[in-house]
């Protein structure tokens, strides 16, 4: 069928191009850099679209259709590819219902009751709850430097025998700039000494040996000041001379009868005697 005859034209593809391209050919610059920036903007939303969409491993069956695209002329020199609406089966996510937990309450030493936690029991590990803490005898806490004085305990008992006994850092109430304190539990405290000296009786021998020892050395450093304040008040009564007597002599007498000058010395009264030549 010849449609030309009918009154009819149809342009192909190849030649709608080539009139497009003519026209371009006779744009403005500021024109062809205006749709090439649309051109590349579309292209980038399609590339941001295609990105977007779930990915699907290989090999494995999808529930994803492929949503059908349409070509749409921009009118700017270039098609674009439409996507219509994608329609998703998502397979829905069924959860399993969490198991119930149950806490590890503690039983308080002191009543005998259940609680959850404490000051006492959080910081020195001592299922004691806070409603039977006693800050002025039982649970009072202690220095490290009072401790080690009262308790004839060293370094090595706090920190290396198994195990270490837990502390706290405050800051020191005398004065900010200096180090932060150690505080442990008095109550732990004792206990780790009865394991250092086995017994309280061995605890309170070992204290009366030390007064001792520190009272004998009390009195030696008495007695050493002592003997030094004698022997300094007795250098300042006795001056040793350090330099030799130098004469002094007064004027000189002529003995006619032995023809001999004499001198005598001021000082300690030493004759001289002597003859001119």
């Amino acid at each position: 069928m010849d449609l030309e005859g009918k009154g009819g034209s149809s342009v192909s593809p190849e030649g709608e191009g080539e009139a497009k391209a003519n026209q371009k050919r006779h744009l403005a610059p500021y024109m062809l850099a205006k749709i090439e920036r649309n051109r590349q903007r579309a292209l980038l939303l399609r590339q941001a679209r295609l990105a977007s969409r779930p990915y699907t491993p290989v090999g494995t069956s999808s529930n994803i259709l492929k949503p059908e695209s349409k070509i749409v002329d921009t009118g700017g020199g270039f098609f674009l590819e439409e996507e219509q609406e994608e329609i998703q089966e998502v397979n829905k996510v069924v959860h399993q219902p969490g198991p119930v937990m149950e806490f590890d309450y503690l039983f308080c030493e002191e009543c005998g009751k259940e609680f959850m936690d404490s000051f006492l029991s959080s910081h020195f590990d001592l299922p004691v709850c806070d409603n039977c803490r006693d800050n002025e005898e039982k649970h009072k806490l202690i220095t490290r430097t009072d401790a080690k004085q009262e308790f004839l305990l060293k370094d090595c008992d706090f920190d290396q025998r198994a195990p270490p006994l837990r502390y706290i850092l405050r800051k020191n109430p005398h004065n900010t700039q200096w180090g932060e304190m150690k505080l442990y539990l008095r109550l732990q405290v004792i206990r780790r000494s009865l394991e250092v000296w086995g017994s309280e009786e061995a605890l309170q021998q070992a204290k009366e040996t030390r007064q001792e020892n520190r009272e004998k050395m009390k009195q030696k450093k008495f007695d050493k000041k002592v003997k030094e304040l004698r022997r300094a008040v007795r250098s300042s009564l006795w001056k040793k001379e350090s330099a030799a007597h130098q004469h002094e002599y007064g004027p000189e007498a002529y003995v006619e009868e032995e023809d001999v000058y004499k001198k005598t010395c001021t000082t300690c009264g030493h004759l001289l005697i002597y003859e001119k030549m």
